[in-house]
């Protein structure tokens, strides 16, 4: 049974940094899209991040450039780098995965397992 366990969220002032980390267990397969979401209270989830088998990344508008996702295959871990936070950044932050797959994007209707989600508050 596939599962994803997010960690690494809290509270920040605005301009501060975070690392989210995504835990993966249960699944062999070596073809993957892991990705990042957030959904901020009285909104729509918005795709943050993907990571794809062979390095490929794709970072969400205006994340890009201040966000990096990352993979350590060792540890079967995804990374959310995330750098100058804003206030707007504050949402539940939701790690995804795709396994034997072969297209990886950021659109939430592409996963079908999804972590229970972490919080990340930036205050002003």
């Amino acid at each position: 049974q596939v599962q994803l366990v997010e960690s690494g969220g809290g509270s920040v002032q605005s301009g501060g940094s975070l690392t989210l980390s995504c835990a993966v267990s249960g699944s062999t397969s070596s073809r993957y899209c892991m990705g990042w979401f957030r959904q901020a209270p009285g909104k729509e989830r918005e795709g943050v991040a993907a990571y794809s088998t062979g390095g490929s990344r794709t970072i969400g508008g205006s994340m890009k450039g201040r966000f990096t996702i990352s993979r350590d295959n060792a540890k079967n871990t995804v990374y959310l780098q995330m750098n100058g936070l804003k206030p707007e950044d504050t949402a539940m932050y939701y790690c995804a995965a795709r396994f034997d797959y072969a297209q990886c994007a950021i659109r939430e209707e592409l996963f079908n397992y999804w972590g229970q989600g972490t919080q990340v508050t930036v205050s002003s």
